[in-house]
């Protein structure tokens, strides 16, 4: 849904999932945010690359820099969260949905500011932020690595991300064609900019099969650049044909090859010495190495403490990643029995996968994405 003339929110698959019972998305997994209290949204259509897997098909504008009439603020926040309990309210009549979870969706709690577009273009992305953390609002944005002074700008972010999406400039400027001639010194000093950050940053790495996983060395020598606290390696999703890009579900690795990869990675550069396998979410082909910082007596502590946040955020403080730190529960873990996937929520398949199951046409490389065999469902 388009808010005012340059932002847009999206009600994501695992709010409706969450709503019904069956499960949250990765950021539930790793992070404890609430998938149904998840707003995901942009301040700026607009992008500075043309990526070859944008789920939008490039059908958004770009440019290099903002040079669009803007929106205020507080009208984009209140005008997105009221779109997106519309959104919601669409939800009621779906079957399975669980009305205490459809009650409490209508009250925003999270805000993935990620959808499409590059959020840090729009001028104003403080004054956003600051609006979402004044609701209780947590915030989770992404950027693509080319603005590297909007990043060092930018306020505390509850966690802040930046798109690692090659290992070297070729390959960047295969997978993500920027509009920018210097985009490879952008995106290094980008990485430069996280690492000044003192709250919670994160690498994430978007591996497109036979395009950019060549090879995982090339990715860890990137780490020393931005010091991130954790670092997401997830499959690329497949949205479709388009003559905007090559891109087919061939290209779509599987949760195994995401697991080698990450483990490929770790074994680089030294970076055993610093971080460890920490989590995972079979679901959604994801894996999270984190610093070892946030294993704390032999504990993980990758989820938020979202209360604490908000209040050093009020206190106007300085503060780090560890003084809103949680526990992470086991079966988040990665090598758990449940991949994690909440044990409090329930897997339902596909229909169409189910009688593949059943029929026997699933190939052993097929059976091993599930935790459990769909035929018996």
């Amino acid at each position: 849904k388009i808010v005012g003339s340059h932002s847009a929110v999206k009600l994501c698959r695992w709010t409706k999932h969450q709503l019904r019972g069956r499960g949250g998305c990765y950021k539930h997994s790793f992070y404890g945010i609430t998938s149904y209290q998840c707003m995901e949204a942009t301040p700026s259509l607009a992008c500075a690359n043309k990526c070859v897997f944008c789920w939008r098909h490039h059908k958004n504008p770009v440019g290099t820099e903002w040079k669009w009439s803007m929106d205020p603020p507080d009208q984009i926040v209140a005008d997105g969260i009221d779109q997106h309990k519309r959104m919601i309210r669409e939800c009621k009549g779906i079957p399975g949905v669980k009305k205490e979870r459809f009650e409490e969706a209508l009250n925003v709690r999270h805000c993935a500011l990620s959808l499409v577009g590059e959020p840090i273009m729009y001028p104003r992305i403080n004054e956003l932020v600051n609006e979402l953390h004044k609701r209780q609002i947590s915030t989770f944005l992404v950027t693509n690595a080319q603005f590297p002074d909007a990043i060092r700008k930018l306020t505390p972010i509850t966690q802040l991300y930046i798109s690692v999406d090659a290992g070297t400039k070729e390959t960047l400027k295969a997978v993500d064609r920027p509009l920018f001639t210097d985009f490879w010194p952008r995106y290094l000093d980008s990485m430069k900019a996280l690492a000044e950050k003192k709250q919670r940053t994160v690498y994430r790495l978007t591996l497109v099969k036979g395009q950019n996983m060549e090879d995982a060395g090339d990715y860890a020598k990137l780490v020393a650049l931005g010091k991130p606290d954790f670092i997401e390696i997830k499959s690329v999703t497949f949205c479709g044909e388009s003559k905007a890009s090559s891109l087919t579900i061939s290209c779509t690795p599987w949760h195994e090859e995401v697991k080698t990869f990450s483990e490929a990675l770790l074994s680089k550069e030294g970076l055993e010495d610093e971080y460890e396998l920490a989590c995972e979410h079979q679901h959604s082909c994801i894996v999270l190495l984190a610093h070892k910082k946030f294993k704390v007596d032999g504990r993980w502590h990758t989820w938020i403490d979202y209360g604490r946040f908000h209040e050093l955020v009020r206190a106007g403080v300085q503060f780090e990643a560890k003084d809103y730190w949680a526990p992470t529960p086991d079966w988040a873990l990665y090598g758990s029995e449940e991949a994690g996937f909440d044990p409090n929520e329930t897997r339902v398949y596909h229909n169409r996968t189910k009688k593949k199951a059943q029929a026997g046409l699933l190939s052993e490389e097929q059976r091993k994405m599930y935790p459990n065999n769909p035929a018996e469902q």
